[in-house]
């Protein structure tokens, strides 16, 4: 389940869950989401590559991982 707060990218930098949603023709869920850096750009991902895994460098890494508060 994907919780509203901060979240930490495998590449490093940190984002944080505004809301989710839903698309209005397929249904699919949908995670929207603001770069806390920069200029602080609102974005949305589909909620199921949000929480895939990835590979790099021959490691496995969860895409997004939630920072406790």
């Amino acid at each position: 389940m994907i919780k509203l707060g901060k979240y930490k990218h495998f590449k490093g930098n940190e984002y944080e869950v505004l809301s989710l949603a839903k698309h209005s023709e397929t249904g699919e869920e949908y995670v929207v989401y603001r770069a806390l850096y920069g200029a602080g750009e609102i974005w949305v991902r589909p909620a199921r590559m949000w929480e895939e895994t990835v590979e790099k460098d021959g490691k496995t890494y969860r895409r997004f991982t939630y920072m406790e508060d």
